[in-house]
């Protein structure tokens, strides 16, 4: 394009030169020739004074991008900073970009859905991978152990247990617990019998003590079924009861607390409580790689179904995806807010950081096309122009 500006340039001067002198038609065409010229020589100057000196020569306010580019940085930092990073403008992008219903239609695809749960194997397996053992009993050993030893435990786990019993949350629990002891005395009469006969009397005959360790036995049984199944039994309301004044002598009672406090020590002070915690951790590992390598594997299956679902779910529920629509403009929002001036800031250091040529290169090579267009539009509406003060001129003479 600059080849093009200066040819305009070259023609309107040998235009002039050819009809220098002329009158008649030839004198409106030098006319237009010469106007042509200044205006292309007067666009030219304009254009590289911002850039450079023209010729080389100093003159006062050219070269103004490389003297201006730190001011440049500024203003289109404040530019950013001002037109972009607004709250308004960025809940109303993320509301237009739809972007729970992209995420749902892009999910329901079985195929992506893998992708996804592909993605996140990898990156957990490498994670996990990167853990190192010693790491894991530092972070136990130096961090977890001495904050649970200085926090008190009576306050937490009597809240949480009065929590629990109002709630009613541990009747699943003893409903569990008294299946299983009802199926373990049904199966094992023998080793009942031998617990219960080992605190019998040594003159007692060996007859006897079969009869009442089976009658013990059977009324046992009995016992616990029966607790099993009356959800009214006085001896659920009993634990209740015991559990219930447990969780406020934890709260209030300052000899409870202290036993509480002294238990926690002996059992968070005991060597035995890292090794078993580390060893549980090894294998938990263990267990969570053999899953996640395991392409076709139930873990990863699962992950693809419960994925393809959400997916389904985002596109079937408007709600949902208004919701998380508006998390992602209040995360959006939050992050600009709390990051804003040092994104906008990158504007400016790289800008300081460039050479003054170098910047003046940068920002011609993406404008300078236009910029072009100046000089060439400069000679034709010059020439124009020097035609119409020629017209002028012959009318008035």
């Amino acid at each position: 394009m600059r080849t093009v500006a200066v040819s305009l340039l070259l023609f309107a001067a040998v235009v002039y030169l050819l009809t220098l002198g002329a009158e008649g038609f030839l004198g409106f065409v030098n006319a237009g020739a010469e106007a042509s010229m200044v205006g292309a020589i007067a666009d030219w100057f304009a254009v590289t004074a911002l850039f450079k000196h023209p010729l080389g020569l100093p003159i006062p306010h050219t070269a103004l991008v490389p003297k201006r580019k730190d001011m440049l940085g500024r203003g289109l930092q404040e530019f950013v900073g001002e037109n972009f990073l607004q709250e308004d403008i960025i809940r109303g992008r993320i509301r237009a970009a739809r972007i729970a219903m992209r995420i749902g239609e892009w999910l329901v695809k079985p195929t992506n859905s893998r992708k996804v749960m592909d993605e996140a194997a990898s990156l957990l397996s490498i994670g996990l991978n990167r853990v190192r053992d010693e790491d894991v009993v530092a972070l136990v050993e130096e961090t977890l152990l001495p904050r649970l030893m200085e926090e008190p435990i009576s306050p937490v786990a009597g809240s949480l247990l009065e929590e629990i019993v109002r709630d009613g949350a541990h009747h699943g629990l003893v409903d569990l617990t008294l299946s299983e002891a009802y199926q373990w005395l049904v199966s094992n009469e023998e080793t009942f019998s031998e617990v219960v006969g080992e605190r019998a009397p040594w003159w007692s005959p060996s007859a006897v003590n079969e009869r009442v360790t089976h009658r013990m036995h059977q009324e046992a049984i009995r016992w616990v079924a029966d607790i099993r199944d009356d959800p009214y039994h006085h001896a659920r309301f009993a634990l209740d009861d015991l559990l219930r004044q447990l969780a406020s002598d934890l709260l209030n009672d300052p000899e409870t607390q202290e036993r509480a406090e002294r238990l926690k020590s002996r059992v968070l002070g005991h060597p035995q409580l890292v090794v078993t915690g580390t060893s549980l951790w090894k294998a938990f590992r263990r267990a969570l790689l053999g899953s996640l390598e395991d392409p076709q594997g139930p873990l990863r299956e699962r992950g693809v179904l419960e994925l393809t679902r959400f997916g389904q779910r985002l596109v079937a529920d408007e709600s949902l995806r208004n919701r998380l629509d508006r998390y992602a403009a209040d995360l959006a929002v939050f992050a600009v807010g709390r990051y804003g001036d040092e994104l906008t800031a990158v504007i400016t250091h790289t800008i300081d950081r460039w050479d003054g040529k170098e910047a003046a290169h940068k920002i011609e090579l993406q404008v300078g096309r236009d910029l072009q267009f100046i000089r060439i539009n400069g000679t034709i509406v010059g020439g124009l122009v020097g035609v119409l003060i020629h017209a002028v001129s012959v009318l008035m003479n």
